[in-house]
């Protein structure tokens, strides 16, 4: 294939700047650089020696610099040195934008941050997360958002120009490779005999564990009380794991798994009980997997998934409660759901259809402007 060059001359070289903490932007950034690589684009991946040991980067065709996840001047310093030379810079994340922002200072480089998720926090850590957004937004050449939600609020923070960017789910999420039986999960979990309800997310407080496990209370009266499992690691597990045995709640908490893919295939519902993403990994898995989901109606979630899913209010553990019942106690309205997610797991766009629109963007603000 020849090089891709919108100036006709060398390659284009790009840098992708990664915070290495988002497993989501991780996975988009492997897909992205696999497909940039494939078409002529020299790619550059700043970020955690860790996040190219688990997303093989290098494998994917880019180099990999290492670069740490804090903003100190050493890691400012060693992103600016990366960025020497480079045609355009795409940083994912705002922490990851930020830097890059600091990077650049003085440079004529042009900035693509995309955000994938809303940034959390409270207090007057709120308040530093608003005014590096607003940094942000208003340096970059152009912001792109996973969802019309993030678009809005890059549009209000002050972005020059904001798009809508939706992010295709890779398939090396999708359980592709070698899966463990569902009968076999099912039986190490304790679920059998009993319907299996699956959450994946880190233990943090914006994740909705706590209205999950409220949630639970209800469910030990059903005729056969289902099994709640939940991946993720977190600041929140000792006491999420103080209330699943103190209240007696029927929910595991299984920790950071390799296997989440075979996991929600093997369950008869996924639960989303929080906003902690715009654009849900887990729900994009679940209707890939045919498995019916049950999600709090936040950030970007109908925008997602339709009507394909069972969605019900914010903070309302009753309601949730309710709405799996309802569904553990009818089989059309499961299999109805498997159909429809299916229909709607169709429509997002695939990996080809994201490189190309991310690389329509770096030749609009690399191509040489006209004379006059």
């Amino acid at each position: 294939m020849s090089s891709h060059s919108p100036h006709g001359q060398s390659p284009l070289r790009t840098v992708q700047v990664l915070g290495g903490g988002n497993a989501g932007s991780s996975a988009h950034v492997r897909s992205l650089t696999a497909g940039l690589v494939a078409r002529g684009v020299r790619v550059a991946v700043c970020a955690p020696v860790e996040a190219d040991r688990a997303h093989d980067f290098t494998g994917a065709g880019a180099e990999h610099v290492h670069v740490p996840r804090s903003s100190d001047p050493g890691s400012v310093a060693a992103l600016r040195a990366a960025c020497t030379n480079a045609d355009l810079v795409h940083a994912h994340g705002l922490h990851a934008s930020f830097r890059a922002v600091l990077a650049l200072s003085g440079r004529t480089t042009p900035l693509v941050v995309t955000w994938h998720n809303r940034a959390h926090a409270e207090g007057a850590r709120a308040h530093l997360l608003r005014l590096l957004e607003r940094r942000v937004a208003r340096t970059a050449a152009v912001v792109l958002g996973t969802t019309s939600d993030l678009v809005d609020r890059a549009r209000r923070t002050g972005a020059r120009d904001a798009r809508l960017a939706a992010v295709a789910l890779p398939r090396s999420r999708r359980g592709e490779g070698h899966e463990e039986p569902a009968s076999k999960l099912r039986a190490e979990l304790g679920a059998v005999g009993r319907p299996l309800l699956m959450a994946v997310g880190s233990l943090e407080r914006h994740r909705g564990h706590d209205l999950l496990l409220d949630a639970a209370r209800s469910w030990r009266r059903l005729d056969a009380g289902p099994l709640v499992a939940i991946a993720g690691e977190g600041p929140q597990r000792a006491e999420l794991q103080r209330r699943i045995e103190d209240e007696d709640l029927p929910v595991r908490l299984l920790g950071r798994r390799d296997d989440v893919s075979e996991l929600l295939a093997a369950a008869d519902l996924a639960l989303l009980p929080g906003g902690g993403e715009s654009r849900s990994v887990l729900a994009q898995e679940a209707l890939h997997a045919r498995v019916p989901l049950v999600a709090v109606l936040t950030g970007g979630v109908r925008e997602l998934v339709g009507d394909a899913a069972e969605l019900v209010p914010p903070d309302d553990a009753e309601a949730f409660a309710a709405a799996v019942a309802r569904l553990l106690g009818d089989p059309e309205r499961r299999a109805l759901l498997r159909d429809m997610g299916a229909r709607q797991a169709a429509t997002w766009p695939t990996e080809d259809e994201t490189v190309a629109q991310v690389l329509s963007v770096y030749d609009e603000l690399t191509q040489p402007r006209p004379m006059i």
